[in-house]
């Protein structure tokens, strides 16, 4: 489907403007670099700077001094910088890496020294080495390019846990991708990643002693058009997993860079994709499909021994592929009504003395940890493991919020933060109608940025098992790489910050004005970071009787918009807005974001028109009030390939608000509805859901004023929308009010599809 209202609202300038030169933006404060992550003392010296030539050479003292000078090389390269050669040895370079083990510094730490003869980098091992490699390309990168100002930087991080935990198995990413991420992470000095690698939706990781948990678990046929192949019909399967091989590739890939690969391997939930390879593993005896949707699924692991000696052997190719301490089981959103209806499960329970279904979870979760500690491994899990008990040497991933992870360490469990509140990377980052599929609930980057590890009221001897953070990119709406980094850039910056400068250093403000060269960086790499933070939206209301429009305009960052109302370009030079504009009927409104002197994206144009106050669509609408809530950004199931449509819907609902409506004269409604799959799996919030009842054979549009009464519009939808898959409904509207909150809607239970509301448009007697 194509929605076809939005287009016309809201047009983006694309042009010369949004591709900056490295030399365009200028940081804030002069001879102070801008470094993401901020470095724990920057020191500013006496001299002269140093400056990149030609004949420039780098060199390293030892072998593993040349290693981090060739991979700075690169790291300086992938950030828009010039291509270097490597000296025979350190006497001849001008950027100089040595690695002195005799140093005293702690690890990852390492100190930069700038002056007019040369960059020297020094490290007592090689991780800081390397993150002095990070600062050095950073430096050359900056503000006037080649040129860095004489300056001492002794550096090292906040936290040892800095993370990314990447969910592979609701859509799957290229070896490609993952190493394009793995260079952003380095380039973040962030060393963790955490690869979510089976779920529900797909076993993404081959275990040769169990090859049906690829062969059926890495494919499913998706719902709607987008499992149909548009030229004959037939089925079309959604596929991919990851060989050992490739496995390995990607280890030893984030190892060059200094960052351990955690697998997850979910245990007792989260289990569909492997129990419908292998129907024994489940509870219930019925054979499952790989699932097409996306929830809180019901289907777990059984608890025979059968069972656990098969995840035992999995863990056994797990541990031999990665080699890294952890190993993630997952442990989360484990509903237990299966194991409630089955006898064979509690009369295991009964003999095993345990008495509920929490510590029957425990006692698996116990097993496998003594297994991995057997085989030099610990276990980590998120923070449903905490429930019915808990072996000392497990590590707590606190999800769901911070609390999990302030009880767990002051158990003396240790623990990585990742709060659903600031670190989930799914959700949206600014209100724009621009955002991608994902969560609506928005986590703005100033808040992933305010996102403090250490509780306040942790004891203060208990706060050394606070490993770190990390940020989670689950991926159930996230379809395509450049929604992938739309959603984690600039972000994961914010992130990288929290987890290696000192808590004392961390300035939101400061960060904003070091942020725009970070975006250099990433055009640099290819990165598609998200422009919605650095774009204009406008909200207007008007007075359609006077001819009139009051238009506000606001970057989500708080950057400086500058605006025409005369369909010129915009420029540093235009107005700068400060406060609400007043503008007659029609008006074009140009804006953008700039920082010293440049825009930070293509300049937005709104059109404000008398039909454009009679018009909202979807992203301008709020929810009803009264029912339950459980807002989602949701993409259209078609075309199979190609872009989509994006709606924001209430699943729990489909109703949308009109908030102070202007009846005045209107005489008549226009709607354009699409439908899309109602793929969501809610277990117990399944009584959530409120259909109001259907009349007619499919259902009704309508409409209400205030959000009660008899409905002012109540038409009957059709069986099915149009070819584009959208259907347009008229109605006449009689004795209305002059101003009211309009409630739209769609009536009946019409799952497995969904009606959804592309637009609502008011018509007026002419």
């Amino acid at each position: 489907m194509t929605k076809s209202l939005r287009a016309r609202r809201r047009a983006t300038l694309l042009g010369s403007c949004l591709l900056l030169g490295l030399t365009a933006v200028q940081v804030h404060a002069a001879g102070a670099p801008s470094l993401i992550p901020l470095p724990a003392r920057y020191q500013a010296d006496g001299g002269k700077d140093f400056v990149l030539k030609d004949a420039t050479r780098v060199g390293g003292n030892d072998e593993a001094s040349r290693r981090v000078a060739a991979q700075f090389v690169e790291l300086l390269r992938q950030n828009g910088g010039p291509t270097l050669a490597v000296a025979e040895n350190a006497s001849k370079a001008q950027i100089r890496f040595r690695l002195d083990p005799s140093a005293t510094n702690p690890a990852e730490a390492y100190t930069l020294k700038v002056s007019n003869t040369g960059i020297d980098v020094s490290a007592s091992d090689d991780r800081g080495l390397f993150y002095g490699a990070v600062t050095a390309a950073q430096l050359l990168t900056d503000q006037t390019p080649g040129e860095v100002a004489a300056a001492t930087i002794t550096d090292a991080p906040r936290f040892v846990w800095r993370g990314l935990m990447l969910d592979s198995a609701r859509h799957f990413q290229s070896m490609d991708e993952i190493r394009k991420l793995l260079d952003a992470m380095a380039q973040h000095k962030l060393n963790t990643f955490h690869w979510h690698l089976t779920d529900d939706q797909g076993w993404r990781m081959e275990i040769k002693r169990y090859p049906k948990l690829t062969e059926v678990g890495s494919c499913r046929v998706p719902l709607g058009d987008a499992g149909r192949d548009p030229a004959t019909g037939e089925p079309r399967r959604y596929c991919g997993y990851y060989t050992q091989a490739q496995i390995r590739e990607i280890v030893a890939y984030a190892a060059e860079r200094h960052i351990q690969v955690i697998p997850e391997i979910d245990v007792p939930g989260h289990a569909t994709a492997a129990i419908a390879a292998y129907p024994e593993l489940g509870v219930t005896g019925r054979k499952l499909a790989i699932d097409n949707q996306w929830g809180v699924f019901p289907n777990l692991f059984n608890t025979e021994e059968s069972t656990l000696q098969f995840l035992e052997n999995v863990l056994l190719e797990v541990i031999d592929m990665f080699p890294a301490r952890y190993v993630h089981v997952g442990g989360d959103e484990a509903v237990k009504d299966q194991w409630i209806a089955s006898p064979r499960v509690q009369e295991h329970m009964r003999r095993l003395g345990l008495k509920d279904e929490m510590e029957m979870q425990s006692h698996m979760i116990k097993r496998l940890e003594k297994f991995l500690e057997q085989h030099d491994r610990r276990l980590i899990g998120w923070d449903e493991i905490l429930e019915g008990g808990l072996p000392p040497e497990a590590t707590v991933m606190s999800w769901r919020g911070t609390e999990g992870g302030l009880k767990a360490a002051s158990e003396g469990h240790d623990v990585i933060m990742s709060p659903v509140t600031h670190m989930y990377m799914d959700y949206l980052q600014t209100s724009s109608p621009d955002e991608p599929p994902g969560r609506p609930t928005t986590i703005e980057l100033r808040k992933a940025y305010g996102f403090e590890p250490v509780p306040a009221e942790l004891a203060a001897d208990k706060r050394q098992h606070i490993l770190g953070l990390q940020a989670n990119m689950f991926t159930e709406h996230t379809r395509n790489d450049r929604n992938l980094e739309h959603n984690l850039f600039p972000r994961l910056a914010a992130v990288a910050e929290t987890g290696w400068s000192p808590a004392d250093k961390r300035d939101f403000d400061g960060f904003l004005q070091r942020l725009p060269r970070q975006l250099q960086r990433y055009r640099a790499m290819g990165i598609h970071y998200a422009q919605t933070p650095f774009q204009v939206d406008m909200h207007d209301q008007g007075d359609r009787s006077a001819g009139t429009a009051t238009v506000t305009l606001d970057n989500p960052l708080g950057y400086a918009v500058h605006y025409t109302l005369d369909g010129s370009a915009v420029s540093a030079a235009s107005p700068r807005y400060v406060q609400p504009l007043q503008v007659r009927l029609p008006a074009e409104v140009r804006a953008a974001a700039f920082f010293d002197g440049k825009p930070l994206a293509a300049a937005s144009r709104f059109a404000v028109t008398a039909d454009s106050l009679l018009t909202r669509d979807d992203t301008r609408l709020g929810l009803c009030p009264g029912d339950g809530k459980l807002l989602l950004r949701l993409e259209d199931d078609g075309p199979a390939d190609g872009e989509r449509a994006v709606f924001n819907v209430n699943i729990f609902s489909p109703c949308w608000l009109w908030q102070d409506a202007d009846l005045a004269g209107v005489s008549a409604v226009k709607v354009r509805a699409g439908r899309i799959p109602y793929n969501f799996q809610l277990a117990h919030d399944e009584p959530s859901r409120r259909f109001a009842p259907a009349r007619t054979a499919h259902g009704e549009l309508e409409i209400l004023a205030d959000c009660k009464g008899t409905p002012l519009v109540s038409v009957p939808l059709p069986a099915a929308p149009g070819a584009d898959g959208f259907v347009e409904l008229r109605a006449p509207l009689h004795a209305v009010p002059p101003r009211a909150d309009l409630c739209i809607r769609f009536t009946g239970d019409t799952r497995p599809a969904l009606w959804t509301l592309d637009w609502i448009q008011l018509e007026t007697t002419h």
